[in-house]
Formats: C-alpha cells, structure tokens, sequence
C-alpha cells in the first residue's frame, strides 16, 4: 500500500462541503430556539446614560432585550475573563457595564422568535452618551507609545524582545553604504467568509451545548466557565467547521457570551449571529510603523541593523507579538539593535493574523533590503545570498535544517531571474511597464503539546480523535492521513473526531503548531496500539511473531508484519481475536521537548 503522506489525496471533508452537508455555528438547531441581535455603539469613547427599549420590545416577537442593566450575573474579576492566549491587561466584557472602549462596541442583546424579528428590533433601541475625546490614529499616539513589557515567562521568540548585539550606532555611522527608511502597514481585518456565531443550547438541567465559530473549542469552554461560574463538565462547545478564521478565532470572542448569557437568562437557546459590519469589532492585525537602518560594507555584506517600531493596541490590553527581531534573525550581521513601542487607541485590542509579526516585519525589512541593494548596485538575490545566515544570531545557535540557500537557486531559475533588468522602466510587455522583485520570508516551525486517541477494532478501522479544529486548513485529512500511514489501514478505514471540547486535550489551532502537532500525537499513539497488537498476536498459537520487538515490527495493510522477513506476518484480525478483544483503546499526551541547542524556523523564497 502506497503511502497516504506526500500522496495527493481528496480531502475527505470536500463532498461535506459542497454538498452542504458539513454543518457551521449557526446551522445547529434546536427546540424552541431564538435569535439574538447585537446592538453596537456608535460612539469610540465615553459612557452610556441613557438606553431606551420601549420601541424595540413592542415588534411582535421580541422577547427581551438585555443590556449592562439587566443582563444575568457575570464574573467581576480580570481573571475569569483570561482566556488561553491572552494578552496582558484587563479583558474586554460584553455588557459589563456602561464604559464604551470602542466604536461598535457591543452594549445590547435583542432576542426575539426570528433572526429578522431580532435585527429590526435592534435598529429601534435609542441610546444616548456622554462623548469623551477618543484617538484612534497610530500617528497620532506615536509619540506617546511605550516600550513593551515582555512576558514574565516567554515561551518562543514572538514574546521575547532581543537583546542588542555588537555595537550598532557606531557601525551604523561609519557603514560604507548606508540605507534608513520608514515603512508603514494599515490594520487589516480577518473578514473570513463565515460570520462570527453561536448557537447556545440549553439543557433541561442548565448544562449548555456551545456551536462556536473558533479555533480553540476548549479554550472557548474554559473561557465561558470562568465569565459565568460553570463547571466543565456543564459546558460543551463543539466546532466541526469553521468557514476561516486566520487567528480571529484564537480568542473567544463576544457572539458565545452573549448567546450564553441570553440562554442563562431566558433557559431556552439561543442564536447569536454577527453582521458583516459587526466583524470589524472584532480583532485585526495591528497597524504598524516601522523604522529600519542598514549599514552595509561595499561587498554586500551587512555590518549594522537598527529596527524600531511601534504597533497598536487597544487602551485595556497590551496585545503584541515581537516585531523587530527577525531582522536580526534572517540575515548574518554582527550588530544589531530592536525597539518595540505600543501605541494605546481607542479601538478593540488587536489580535494574530496569520503569522503574527513575520509578514509585516519581513515587508519592511525585504523592502529595506531591496532599497539597499540599489544603493549598492547589486542584485537584490545576490546581496541576500551576501548576508545569508546559518545561526540564530539572537542565542548563536544552528537552524536544525535550512534550505533556504537551494530555495533561492530553483526559485529564480524557475522564474528567469537572470533575465531580470535593473534598471527602472526598462522591462515591458507590450505597452505595459513590468517589475520583477523577490523577497524572503521566515516563521517559526513549533509543536504544541496535544492528546489523540485512537479506537481500533477488529474490522480494521480506526476513530481517531482530538479536540483540535479545522479551520478550512485539512486539518482532518492530514490527521487521516497519519493514522493511514501509521497504522496501516486504508484511508478509507480511518474516521476523524475533532473540534469537541470533550475530546482529547488540544491547543488552539494557531502558528501553523497543529499538523505537526497532532501528527506526532497519532504517531506517538498509533506506536502504543502497535505495541498492544504485538502482545495479542503473540497469543495466536506457533506465532511467527513470538519473538518479536515492537521495533522489529511494522503496521501495513491490516497486518503486523516483521521488518527482517516479511513471511512472518499476523494479520489485526487475527491477533485481536486470540487475544478476545474486539475493540483497542489508546490515548496518549506528547508533550514536545525541543532541543534548545538548535533553532527552528521555516523559510521562504518569493519571486
């Protein structure tokens, strides 16, 4: 049987997908359920005096609408509202009290028969403010940003600030060739194509069933525990499918409070779905000015590197990720320096987007580069073949592989890099004026501790399950894939439990962490059930295997097969069957040790 790994292969949720079979946070339904409608501010700063339903609980349907006023009791401490991967500072909490923090803030719930109903009835609560003066603009908050606080414990080099090597000013100063711009990247906002939901349903005896659009079922049922006093075990949040969410869905985000504090309040379920404009309430990639100086010997080679820059982030938390320092990372230079400032604005804390800090750091720095090589006169590729590095200059260690040197060779053969002209406006097609350009890029290559387990019975086919998600990624036919190939059984055999807070422990599906996460979780489990195999086909009677090692054998085709002399072989059906058992139960936690005496990171070459 040909591997499954490597092998272009039909992902096994598609027919799901286009069928419309696979089912959102906001397909789920049940008994008696209704639809909750967010009101949002329409101011950025201030405090609200004065919230007038009257008109909206008089549209035929609407059941209540609930606000700071009225709403059910919720945690008051910054604590209960901490989720897994949140950022210093004091959570934001919906309909907590009057405070407006932002523009589209939301400070009511409209529940009512229908999601029409609901909308409408939305659109007639009136509400009056007391403006305070608000600032919503990076420049503007420049000056007055603040050095960064590291984490007290950091964990990985996105929350490590670097410390300066060398002696950066002064190379910078007396660089033959010297290069310094500013580079500016806008927020930009997630906008995946499935709305933000949850469908809370409430059971007869308080416990709560959560359809949540995350990526993190079990951080979402830890954070909604903690806001409302539940026990675990009274909260279920399930998530097969996410229609996108690129690091928008890492935290929990307000539809899942609000959809359980209006079942709490009412003991029926309830739907909340945001609108298309309301997504811009949630988290972005932050804005970002960045300052970059090179200093560069007439050769090529890089002799100073300063990075400075200052990012947004909201006015009760302190969201960042490491911006700076993978200038020092991708190229070799002796001396470098990194600031990193926060600029507070009055808008909703920023969030991860789709490699947190690489893309828009690497924008300024490959467009510093680019720069930099015109002052040289040099080719943009070679001066970066120039400044190639093969350590992590940041702890001075080796990557523990690194083909970025090959990547560069076959990109610009594959893209006729060699045919490339310099010079400005002398490259044409047609009429049209064409620029070629290339640059690098770099992120991180993590494994997260995870849990799978396996069920294995005598038929040959196998549940594998993990609380992770899929969000549109193929997270689930990877994880098929693995078990396939580890455990020998055809694709077709294999059947994929994720995205439920009750099974196996997970991490959020976030820094590209998971498919090496989980497939080294399946392999490290799918090596127990082999072990397990091994002790029952011992069992069958003048086994060929009697004497065999779990390193002597190999799962392929439904059978045990021994490595030196593939004759000698028992099939799972049979070794199950002497054993008397019909069925094979494992899980197992991997909880990876990196060796800290290399680095791990991904690169890439873009033509």
């Amino acid at each position: 049987m040909a591997p499954y790994i490597g092998t272009a292969t039909s992902r096994i949720d598609g027919v799901a997908k286009v069928t419309g079979a696979a089912k959102y946070a906001a397909e789920f339904n049940a008994p008696g359920l209704v639809y909750g409608s967010v009101v949002t501010s329409t101011i950025a700063k201030g405090r609200i005096t004065r919230m007038d339903a009257t008109a909206a609980l008089r549209v035929k349907g609407v059941i209540d609408v609930l606000t700071h006023e009225n709403r059910p009791h919720m945690a008051k401490s910054d604590q209960a509202y901490k989720d897994d991967v949140a950022p210093a500072g004091s959570p934001f909490r919906p309909l907590y009290d009057n405070k407006v923090m932002f523009n589209l803030q939301p400070i009511a719930l409209v529940i009512a028969e229908t999601s029409e109903a609901a909308r409408f009835a939305a659109s007639l609560v009136k509400v009056e403010y007391e403006e305070e003066a608000h600032i919503t603009d990076v420049f503007a908050a420049r000056d007055a940003a603040a050095p960064v606080k590291p984490p007290s414990s950091p964990t990985e080099a996105l929350f490590t600030p670097p410390k300066a090597r060398g002696r950066p000013e002064q190379a910078l100063a007396t660089a033959a060739v010297r290069h310094e711009g500013e580079y500016f990247t806008p927020i930009e906002h997630h906008n995946p194509m499935e709305l933000y939901a949850a469908t809370a349903i409430y059971e007869h005896d308080g416990k709560l069933t959560v359809y949540d659009k995350t990526q993190g079922v079990q951080n979402v049922q830890r954070y909604l525990c903690g806001v409302f006093g539940m026990k675990l075990e009274d909260v279920r949040v399930i998530s097969p499918f996410v229609g996108g969410a690129f690091g928008s869905g890492l935290r929990p985000q307000f539809e899942a409070v609000l959809a359980v504090l209006a079942a709490r309040a009412l003991k029926r379920s309830v739907r909340v779905v945001l609108t298309r404009p309301q997504m811009y309430a949630l988290g972005y990639r932050p804005a970002m000015i960045q300052r970059i100086a090179l200093g560069a010997n007439t050769d090529g080679t890089l002799d100073a590197i300063t990075h400075y820059a200052v990012t947004v982030t909201s006015q009760f938390e302190e969201y960042f990720r490491q911006e700076t320092g993978w200038s020092g990372l991708l190229y070799k230079c002796a001396n470098a320096k990194y600031e990193h400032k926060l600029a507070r604005l009055d808008l909703p804390t920023s969030c991860d987007m789709r490699a947190p800090s690489a893309p828009t750091a690497l924008f300024a720095l490959e467009s510093a580069m680019d720069e930099l090589a015109v002052a040289l006169k040099l080719d943009p590729l070679e001066l970066r073949l120039r400044c190639y590095s093969e350590r992590d200059q940041h702890l001075d260690r080796p990557f523990s592989s690194k083909a970025l040197r090959e990547c560069y060779r076959q990109g610009a053969k594959a893209f006729g890099w060699d045919k490339r002209d310099p010079r400005p406006r002398s490259m044409r097609d047609g009429s049209d004026l064409v620029g070629w350009g290339m640059a690098t890029g770099m992120w991180e290559a993590l494994q997260m501790p995870i849990a799978v387990r396996i069920t294995l019975t005598t038929n040959g086919a196998a549940e594998v399950a993990c609380a992770t998600s899929d969000i549109g990624t193929g997270t689930y036919t990877i994880m098929a894939q693995v078990a396939a190939d580890t455990l020998g059984l055809p694709l077709e055999n294999i059947s994929i439990k994720l995205g439920d807070s009750t099974l196996p422990n997970s991490p959020v599906e976030g820094g590209s962490w998971i498919a090496a996460s989980v497939s080294n979780g399946i392999a490290t489990t799918a090596r127990a059930i082999r072990d397990k195999l091994l002790g029952l086909a011992k069992q069958v009677p003048n086994s060929p295997l009697a004497n065999a090692t779990p390193d002597d054998i190999t799962l392929a085709d439904g059978v045990l097969v021994s490595k030196q002399d593939a004759s000698r072989s028992v099939s799972i059906a049979d070794a199950m069957r002497h054993g008397g058992v019909d069925r094979i139960e494992q899980e197992e936690t991997t909880n990876p040790t990196a060796d800290q005496s290399l680095a791990r990171n991904t690169h890439s070459a873009i033509f």
